[in-house]
């Protein structure tokens, strides 16, 4: 009985390939929208978790102004300087220190060049960042001290530059700055935001200071604690100490911000979670869409089959076995448009992390849960019009024109 429904559920659809298609097509849009845009906001999400993982575990980021959103209110805050920096790092619950001074810069090797962020820093922002070499070595005490012209290079900025060839002990010049090639980083990828993070190079902050910038501002203070040390702790002794520094009176709100990149991980998590949801609920209301469409196709179907009903319930078909024809024949759309739409979804969220430069992250959970509710818009939009179908009159479905 149930593959005699299924065969005329499929010589049916045949039948009508276009309708079929047309009817499907909802369920297709919802299935491909719900399972692209959970497999993509999972991929950031893992990204961004990446992300704070390579960057190590107590890391804080100190930096100048209070965060908040909206325009900027009175006079911009202070900025650090190297000072700042060295007295954090006398702090007893600190490892490591790593001042920051960025800019976008030129740089250039023979014929070719490239436009890149160029970060003045020291020996130890790559024990905070968790960023280990991948040819050469880091800057040495004496070369901070000096401002001596070295500097270390991005993976892309190396590939740029110089392709896959050894860049080591050559000479780039960084706007009109002549620098020797120490060091060549590992590749690290795209960042939390989608930026790539191998599009860098780093020099000694006095340097930057001195032969760039022209001032001795520090931008960002990135601060490593010890192990057993926690976050909460590490952020009230730093706010107490850049308060001190900073000749900040009790009562007076803070000029600087204090970030625990853990928190910094949880809210862009959070983000990416929320706006997942939001867009799975939209997507999720074309499958309500593609379900009304099959309920209007079938009650079309029956109306044109009445004739056909009426036959085989006049020459023995119970009410279940019509029911059971037209109910498998909408699970069946349904099922199909759901297949589809899973191998489009997967494919779109492929396409998507490519571009992005995220992780492709699909759940086979979200899969089995769109495939199980499409075959339920089925069963639920389907019951009417089989049951509309299953309780006619033969007589007058048999005098139906």
């Amino acid at each position: 009985m149930l593959w005699d429904a299924l065969r005329l559920a499929f010589v049916a659809i045949i039948r009508n390939k276009l309708r079929s298609f047309l009817t499907v097509l909802g369920v297709v849009i919802g299935v491909a929208a719900v399972i692209a845009m959970v497999t993509v906001g999972e991929g950031s999400s893992a990204q961004v978790q990446a992300s704070v993982e390579r960057l190590g575990t107590n890391v804080l980021v100190v930096r100048p102004g209070r965060v908040r959103m909206g325009p900027p209110l009175g006079e911009p805050a202070p900025r650090f300087d190297l000072k700042d920096a060295a007295a954090l790092a006398e702090l007893p619950i600190v490892a490591h220190v790593a001042p920051q001074s960025n800019g976008s810069y030129p740089v250039v090797e023979g014929n070719a060049n490239t436009s890149t962020q160029v970060s003045g820093t020291t020996a130890e922002y790559l024990i905070v960042q968790n960023w280990p070499l991948g040819m050469g070595r880091n800057f040495e005490r004496s070369e901070e001290i000096s401002g001596a012209s070295v500097c270390i290079l991005g993976q892309t900025v190396r590939a740029t530059l110089f392709g896959a060839g050894d860049p080591i002990g050559a000479t780039v010049r960084v706007r009109g700055l002549s620098c020797e090639v120490i060091g060549v980083l590992t590749a690290r990828g795209a960042g939390s935001f989608g930026q790539d993070q191998d599009d860098l190079v780093l020099i000694p902050i006095k340097t930057m200071q001195r032969r760039l910038k022209g001032d001795n501002e520090v931008g960002s203070i990135s601060v490593a604690l010890l192990k057993s040390v926690e976050s909460a702790t590490g952020i009230r002794t730093v706010q107490a100490l850049m308060r001190d520094r900073r000749q900040i009176e009790i009562g007076e709100g803070d000029n600087f911000s204090v970030t625990d990149m853990r928190d910094f991980n949880t809210l862009l998590s959070g983000v990416n979670s929320v706006m997942a949801g939001l867009l799975s609920a939209v997507a999720a209301v074309s499958l309500l869409v593609g379900g009304i469409g099959i309920m209007n196709i079938m009650l079309v179907s029956v109306t044109e089959r009445t004739r056909e009903i009426g036959i085989r319930l006049a020459v023995g078909a119970s009410e279940g076995q019509v029911l059971a024809q037209f109910l498998i024949e909408a699970v069946v759309l349904s099922v199909l448009g759901g297949v589809i739409g899973i191998a489009l979804g997967l494919a779109l969220a492929w396409g998507g992390s490519i571009f992005l430069a995220i992780p492709f992250a699909p759940s086979a959970l979200v899969v089995a849960m769109a495939f199980g509710f499409s075959a339920l818009v089925g069963v639920v939009f389907g019951y009417f019009p089989a049951r509309r179908a299953a309780r006619m009159d033969p007589i007058e479905a048999l005098r139906h024109q």
